[in-house]
């Protein structure tokens, strides 16, 4: 069963309970939805989450609640497989946890006594934010400070205003944060990014045209393509408030490195990124990049070593969502099968990029 996407964003709940978007959301076993509703099966006197892996039921066996405690009192019991039970508790601690997170200063993460003034022992709390989030509760906390000294900036105040007004204890924390969570620097975001400078080159490789894009911060896309004008329009739909141009001559290095080692030359590559992410993309392409080469990993392994054995489909989704292929190396990770499964830049790109590292050459 997955999580919840891990972003502070708020999922929008479904409208009043609208049973034909409940039912939708049901059979897309859509993740964003567990914890928003829980759905009952008459016949089997069970409920479930919406995104729970049992075999769907009829639409006229169904019906559907709000909260677990709705469905209990009506007769039904928790499905010992998705456990809806424990995903609302553990939901309904992070919200309250979240509310007095959002009005903190402090810039550091106090679990023991976060948890004690939400009645809760730090153990719980943290496994409440794994299950709820795939976050920790420190991770959460940065998230939501970005969030917030991003909103500040929206709404015109300077970034010294915004950098203290959101609890950062001095400016090179915020601009560590902001490389990482921004994408860009808090003066850059201010202005819609339209001060973000990404050049690009287009070259051949062992497995067809590439096209490299970088700051001087570090590689902002590595796309894989026939076509060079789709190839940067894709770049500029990534990238829609960036000043882009062509010219790789400042980043030739790393060009030079990611070619090597597509022609199996350079097995290690450890170049900087500088790519927009939410802090579980973030997680899922570290863990990612720690995937020797020539060795895969499953969607699900990839889950259970981000401490989210059932993220599996937000897993895949942080795959398919990677700009700098290759680098963050999403090829890596295939089914539970065996079989190769979801590439953004199609499976025979990845058959022949896992191909390439089982025999690199000297």
């Amino acid at each position: 069963m997955n999580g919840n996407h891990t972003t502070v964003k708020r999922v929008p709940a479904l409208a009043a309970m609208d049973p034909e978007a409940c039912w939708r959301a049901v059979l897309a076993r859509d993740p964003r939805s567990d914890g928003k509703f829980v759905l009952a099966v008459r016949s089997t006197r069970i409920y479930c989450r919406p995104s729970c892996p049992a075999r769907r039921p009829l639409r006229q066996n169904v019906v559907f609640y709000a909260r677990p405690e709705e469905a209990e009192r009506q007769g039904f019991r928790p499905c010992r497989r998705c456990r809806p039970d424990e995903l609302h508790a553990a939901a309904a601690l992070v919200a309250r946890a979240a509310r007095v997170l959002e009005s903190s200063n402090e810039e550091s993460v106090q679990l023991g006594k976060l948890a004690a003034e939400l009645g809760a022992t730090a153990g719980t709390l943290r496994r409440a934010f794994r299950q709820s989030t795939g976050l920790t509760p420190k991770e959460f906390a940065d998230a939501l400070r970005v969030k917030r000294f991003k909103r500040e900036l929206r709404q015109g105040k300077n970034v010294a205003a915004a950098l203290y007004e959101t609890g950062y204890g001095s400016s090179s924390r915020v601009y560590e944060r902001s490389n990482a969570q921004l994408g860009m620097t808090p003066a850059t975001y201010q202005r819609g990014g339209k001060g973000m400078k990404i050049a690009y080159t287009i070259t051949d490789s062992t497995i067809g045209r590439i096209l490299i894009g970088a700051t001087h911060r570090g590689v902002s896309a590595v796309y894989f393509g026939d076509e060079e004008k789709k190839l940067v329009h894709e770049l500029r739909q990534e990238y829609p408030q960036a000043e882009i141009s062509p010219g790789g001559q400042p980043f030739s290095a790393w060009v030079q490195a990611i070619v090597r080692h597509l022609e199996g030359k350079q097995p290690r590559l450890d170049l900087p990124l500088d790519v927009q992410a939410t802090a579980f993309q973030r997680r899922v392409w570290q863990e990612l990049q720690r995937i020797p080469y020539g060795n895969t990993r499953t969607y699900g392994q990839i889950a259970r070593a981000l401490g989210r054995p059932r993220a599996v489909r937000a897993v895949a989704r942080a795959c398919a969502t990677n700009p700098v292929s290759v680098v963050v190396p999403c090829h890596r990770v295939i089914r539970g099968d065996g079989k190769l499964a979801g590439y953004r830049w199609g499976l025979e790109k990845k058959e022949k990029l896992l191909a390439r590292e089982k025999t690199p050459r000297a």
